[in-house]
């Protein structure tokens, strides 16, 4: 299996460093803090200012340099490869190659498209909120699975799934939609995984255990090289 191969040309991103869904809760948090501060002082509101730098982190949202690769798949999540094997795709009813990657609370929760296409459809289940980091999860848990067909006619499936104090999957995009590969498409809130479903003769290009980058890294080749 090859290394990871991180994509080195591409357009760069002019994002706010903040993700959006955490405007709220992160001015929440400063503003306790600096409350705390001017009312018992510095020493005091530590514990205020700690809790606010773990908001800010968790909600961070850096650039990507986005650089799609003809066959490619890029990475949807930043996070550690969990699961890579031949297994049964629950939305298409095919054989499939499933890539699973897991966030914890540190890694960035924003979502990127795997690939370009057509939103053909979207799925939503509620359920549980085990640890994402589990097998079990991807058909327990709370998700929401998108099914992209790309322009050459290959269907991927992206899955965002709940974990075990993840309380909300927000996703911006929707069945009719035309995506872009490496576009931001959705966030989860707090630690959690995202699954991917290929068509079976595709090529991954990371392994078990490796931290992966999303947007700016690829995942997998849908075809050889030679057939590109």
């Amino acid at each position: 299996m090859n290394a990871p191969v991180t994509a080195c040309a591409g357009r760069r991103e002019r994002l706010p460093l903040l993700a959006r869904e955490g405007w709220g809760p992160s001015a929440l948090v400063v503003a306790l803090a600096v409350a705390l501060s001017l009312w018992q002082g510095w020493l005091a509101a530590l514990p205020a200012w700690a809790l606010a730098v773990l908001v800010l982190q968790f909600f961070r949202d850096p650039p990507r340099v986005i650089a799609p690769v003809a066959g490619g798949v890029l990475c949807p999540a930043d996070g550690r490869v969990i699961a890579l094997a031949r297994g049964a795709d629950p939305y298409l009813g095919r054989e499939a190659l499933k890539i699973s990657i897991f966030m914890n609370v540190f890694n960035v929760h924003s979502n990127r498209l795997p690939v370009e296409g057509r939103v053909r459809k979207r799925w939503y289940h509620p359920g549980r909120f085990v640890n994402a980091a589990l097998a079990k999860a991807s058909a327990e848990n709370e998700r929401n699975a998108l099914w992209i067909t790309t322009p050459a006619g290959d269907d991927v499936v992206v899955v965002q799934v709940a974990g075990l104090i993840a309380r909300r999957i927000l996703c911006y995009v929707k069945e009719g939609d035309l995506v872009s590969a490496g576009g931001r498409y959705g966030f989860i809130r707090f630690g959690s995984r995202v699954d991917v479903y290929l068509p079976i003769g595709a090529h991954p290009e990371v392994a078990l255990g490796d931290r992966v980058q999303a947007g700016s890294q690829l995942l997998a080749r849908l075809r050889d090289q030679s057939d590109l």
